[in-house]
């Protein structure tokens, strides 16, 4: 005889999963949508897990004593490349990197980008499960995304959310430079400290943004933004992985976004362009004859329509090389030639 009809007696028959808690019955088709909705997180944990790693280092504190830190880091390459943020390991020159599967690695770092908030370490080992990367510039607001990493030391944890909106920015330093992170990902999945570094994933398992949980000016407790894998971000990780650093072009320009004149959006067939509100003095736009207020149009015959459009353009290959930059001022285009230079962090 066994123990069930007694425990019915004291605790009731089995729920029913067609029941809803209040005696309602379930419609149809909702246990499918929630298998499905389940089924996707699963399958994209079961294949990303592997290669996210917890990552540890090691740092100089400020009163020479040593100081522990970490998060979390994407394995993107067989032969030991791990993408993180730049936060988490900055300082740094060591550390470590644990696997799911129960493998820990010394790591190296490679290279570091405090501006764009992501760096490249290598694994001692290999034969490593690397994640896909996808591209950020597809993603809409309201798809489903799921974040992996190791929050609160938590290793291989899983969230999930939506994308709840697109082209926020964030605030980076590196020493006396500043920079804004355009295009971040901002997701209701939820994120802790030791979730920076972990992978933020589209529904088919690719990495679509590398989690940061930094709280800052602007940046509110439980704000779950990532920085997006997409052409800029690209290249930044290749040259942090070939040449330890990415190269920035400096101009000397601070500005924001701003409706063309309607004539002038005619004319040059857009809409918007970037108002110039500084103009460091010394730098090579202050040389180029630029002023605050300038309505710049486009560089080299490419539109500039946001200041992400100028950033995009600012790589180690504007270095040096002269560029034309139009921009329309007092009621006139006018046409300027601008050489940017190395920025120095």
């Amino acid at each position: 005889m066994t123990s069930t009809p007694f425990l019915e007696l004291i605790l009731g028959p089995p729920a029913d999963d067609a029941v809803l808690a209040d005696g309602a019955r379930r419609p149809d088709g909702d246990d499918d949508a929630l298998d499905a909705y389940s089924a996707v997180i699963t399958r994209v944990a079961e294949l990303l897990t592997p290669s996210v790693a917890n990552v540890r280092v090691t740092r100089s504190g400020w009163r020479g004593d040593a100081a522990e830190g970490g998060g979390s880091g994407v394995a993107i390459t067989p032969d030991g490349f791990i993408l993180t943020s730049a936060h988490v390991v900055v300082g740094s020159s060591r550390g470590s990197a644990a696997f799911a599967d129960g493998r820990e690695f010394g790591i190296d770092i490679v290279g570091t980008d405090p501006l764009s908030d992501l760096a490249v370490v290598r694994a001692a080992g290999a034969d490593l499960q690397p994640g896909s990367l996808g591209d950020a510039s597809k993603l809409r607001v309201g798809q489903l995304v799921v974040a992996i990493g190791n929050p609160l030391g938590f290793a291989g944890s899983v969230t999930a959310g939506v994308v709840s909106a697109l082209g926020r920015s964030l605030p980076t330093r590196a020493g006396s430079v500043s920079r804004v992170v355009e295009n971040v990902i901002q997701t209701d999945a939820a994120l802790h400290p030791g979730n920076s570094g972990g992978a933020l994933a589209d529904s088919r398992g690719r990495v679509v943004g590398i989690n940061t949980a930094v709280v800052g000016p602007g940046i509110g407790q439980g704000l779950g933004l990532a920085v997006p894998i997409n052409d800029v971000t690209r290249r930044i990780v290749a040259a942090l992985m070939t040449e330890g650093r990415f190269r920035r072009a400096f101009v000397g320009i601070a500005g924001g976004p701003r409706p063309l004149p309607p004539r002038l959006g005619r004319e040059v067939g857009r809409e918007r362009g970037v108002e110039l509100v500084q103009v460091v003095e010394g730098s090579p736009a202050a040389h180029a004859g630029l002023r605050p207020e300038d309505l710049i149009i486009d560089i080299d015959a490419v539109p500039v329509e946001g200041v992400d459009d100028l950033q995009r353009m600012m790589t180690g290959e504007a270095i040096g090389r002269t560029v034309q930059i139009r921009v329309y001022r007092d009621g006139r285009i006018l046409s300027l030639e601008l050489t940017p230079v190395e920025l120095a962090t």
